[in-house]
């Protein structure tokens, strides 16, 4: 029998090792892809008790982009030009439009006031009075008080926030926010 090179012997050794690393791999990720299922007696006990579990309502996508469009469209009625930010429960963005000829700065403020509407469950209009009682409000991360961040509810919770910036006053930014959350009504 004639031998082979030791070259040949660690390149036929790596590709033996390639291959079988790769079937492994697709084994594992075909196994990731399926999870287990719960045992029956486990999700029985959390349904029974309803304590161990939760649920949350979430504004989708399509919403979040139609309440950002309806927002930016109440704006450029008015020949303002405004950035819409649409965040969900948790402050995280979900939907970000600026608006031709839009300030730099006004992408920032849409966000934080969007953030801020849905932290407090509240127009960011109505917060802005708050600081007269509390002025250390506004050293809170990521928020911002001024006037164009609205809240969107869920049976009376905060599921989204709808924050609007580049008009000349708070009061017109609020005016396009809210109009943002009245399109979801629709």
């Amino acid at each position: 029998m004639k031998q082979i090179s030791k070259r040949a012997r660690v390149l036929t050794g790596g590709a033996a090792l390639v291959a079988l690393g790769a079937g492994a791999f697709g084994a594992v990720s075909a196994n990731a892809a399926t999870p287990a299922a719960a045992p029956a007696a486990a999700v029985a006990k959390a349904d029974a008790k309803k304590k161990d579990t939760t649920s949350r309502t979430h504004l989708t996508i399509d919403a979040a982009t139609k309440a950002a469009q309806a927002a930016l469209d109440a704006a450029e009625k008015e020949n303002q030009r405004v950035s819409v930010a649409v965040v969900d429960r948790n402050g995280n963005t979900l939907v970000t439009l600026r608006g031709d000829g839009a300030g730099p700065q006004s992408y920032e403020s849409a966000e934080k006031k969007a953030y801020t509407a849905v932290s407090w469950n509240a127009p960011t209009t109505e917060l802005v009075k708050r600081l007269e009682q509390a002025p250390n409000l506004k050293d809170i991360p990521g928020t911002l008080f001024l006037g164009g961040g609205a809240p969107v509810t869920a049976k009376n919770a905060p599921i989204a926030g709808i924050g609007v910036a580049g008009a000349p006053s708070g009061d017109l930014d609020q005016k396009f926010a809210q109009a943002g959350v009245d399109a979801l009504a629709k």
